[in-house]
């Protein structure tokens, strides 16, 4: 009876040892990455309870379970939002669920799946291209009309000539 018992123990501790191994091989956290063409816009990550922001290109560490949006803003560029989930891990999630479920137990498996640690942001990196706000044209202002020169009377002749202010003689009335 000693002999199971002691088995039963350290059967007990190597259990609770190995449970939750993906949240020790990966972590509850990851590395989020963000850019954005142009570089120098401002990323805000928008649904936690703190404020997260960057400058972009950056990278941030992310709860794997989170849900949030990033929205991107730049002066001259339109601004834009992308959504970010956690999702399972794909490539074989399932086979590291089985394996939790055979190595850790019941109890790694509830302790990764409720930390997010099997889980992966999705999209990640996020990676967008802003667009240009369309500059406004300066409204177009009417030119004022220019008066028209009228004709000669006769189109034929030639010029009148004009007569020089220096050449003719002054002449003063005497009263």
């Amino acid at each position: 009876m000693q002999y199971n018992k002691t088995a039963m123990i350290t059967m007990l501790m190597a259990a609770t040892m190995v449970s939750g191994c993906a949240s020790v091989a990966r972590g509850t956290k990851e590395k989020f990455t963000i850019t954005s063409m142009p570089e120098g816009a401002k990323a805000e990550l928008v649904g936690f309870d703190t404020k997260m922001e960057c400058t972009t290109p950056c990278k941030l560490k992310v709860k794997r379970k989170s849900q949030f949006t990033v929205k991107f803003s730049k002066e001259g560029y339109e601004p834009t939002e992308v959504a970010v989930r956690g999702k399972l891990k794909g490539g074989g999630g399932s086979v590291g669920v089985l394996g939790n479920v055979l190595l850790g137990g019941v109890i790694g498996a509830v302790v990764d799946g409720s930390n997010g640690a099997m889980m992966d942001l999705t999209p990640n990196p996020v990676a967008v291209t802003m667009k240009q706000v369309a500059l406004a044209t300066p409204p177009v202002v009417p030119e004022a009309p220019v008066a028209a020169t009228p004709a000669p009377a006769d189109a034929g002749a030639a010029p009148a000539p004009i007569a020089s202010v220096a050449a003719a003689p002054a002449v003063v009335a005497a009263n």
